[in-house]
């Protein structure tokens, strides 16, 4: 991801204009949307996480639940902005701002839906209530793979519908 931001950063700088105007037709209201939505789901995962080591019940499998729900919405909100755009006639091959819009945000959709698989590996495992040092060692790392797909959103949030 680190190449590809630069790439774009890159292009970008080689035709500020054209990314502008392009940028400027994106629907900040959704990404912020999106962004609220995955930062949320952070926290659901955190909490829960926490719930799993120190609090014995249910509250963890609460938790997954909640950032699995902000994980469907944020696929829900991206399916509304995709839409909008290709009614527009804006896709892939429009302009080359477009291009990196939609593998950006393409790629990190991919791994949001990887994410939710591991979400719901999470809420299961939390379900069963069953929290030995090596489920919890492998509750954190699918915690840590959402926490990495939420920071993702946020630098591309910022990359493409904030960066003047």
């Amino acid at each position: 991801f680190g190449l590809l931001f630069s790439v774009f950063v890159y292009y970008r700088a080689e035709d500020v204009l054209l990314f502008s105007q392009s940028q400027a037709t994106l629907n900040q209201a959704l990404g912020l949307l999106n962004t609220l939505l995955m930062l949320s789901s952070s926290w659901f995962v955190a909490l829960g996480m926490h719930a799993a080591r120190k609090i014995p019940g249910r509250r963890a499998a609460t938790m997954f639940v909640l950032a699995l729900a902000c994980g469907a919405g944020f696929i829900l909100v991206k399916y509304f902005e995709y839409s909008e755009k290709i009614r527009a006639g804006i896709t892939l091959i429009t302009n080359d701002f477009y291009m990196y819009y939609f593998m950006l945000t393409g790629i990190h959709l991919m791994h949001v839906v990887i994410g939710m698989g591991l979400l719901t590996y999470l809420w299961r495992a939390s379900r069963a209530g069953i929290f030995g040092p090596e489920k919890i060692g492998t509750m954190e790392s699918c915690a840590s793979f959402w926490h990495m797909v939420d920071i993702l959103w946020v630098v591309l949030f910022g990359l493409l519908y904030l960066m003047r």
